[in-house]
C-alpha cells in the first residue's frame, strides 16, 4: 500500500509549487497523475476551461479567489462536486487556484 501524501498546510503554501501551462490561461499543479487524478489549478483572471463532460465526479475546493460555471461563483473554502454525467465550462473573472480531483479524465465538447 502506498503512503498517504499529506498537505497539512495547502491553502497556505500553494503558491510556491511549481506549475505548468494546462490551457490558455490556465497552469496546472499534478499532486497524483492517473485515475484518479489530483492537482492544483491556478487560472488567470479571465481564463475560461470549455465545456465538458465529467465520467466520472469532479471534487473542486476553492484555495484562492473564485471560480464560477453556469450554475454560480464560488468563493474561498467552496467545495464543489460534480457527478458523472454533468457538464460545465468553468472561469475565473479575477484569478484563482482551486485543489480539483478527477476520478476520470474529463471530455472536451468543444
Amino acid at each position: 500500500m502506498d503512503d498517504p501524501l499529506v498537505f497539512s498546510d495547502l491553502i497556505e503554501t500553494w503558491h510556491g509549487l511549481p506549475f505548468v501551462p494546462f490551457r490558455d490561461g490556465v497552469d496546472v499543479h499534478y499532486i497524483k497523475h492517473g485515475s484518479p487524478s489530483v492537482a492544483i489549478l491556478r487560472y488567470a483572471p479571465g481564463a475560461r476551461v470549455p465545456p465538458h463532460l465529467h465520467t466520472g465526479l469532479e471534487t473542486i475546493v476553492v484555495l484562492d479567489g473564485i471560480q464560477s460555471d453556469e450554475r454560480g461563483d464560488y468563493g474561498k473554502g467552496t467545495l464543489i462536486l460534480n457527478p458523472e454525467g454533468t457538464t460545465h465550462s468553468v472561469w475565473s473573472e479575477h484569478g484563482c487556484a482551486v485543489l480539483i480531483q478527477w476520478e476520470r479524465p474529463v471530455r472536451v465538447l468543444e
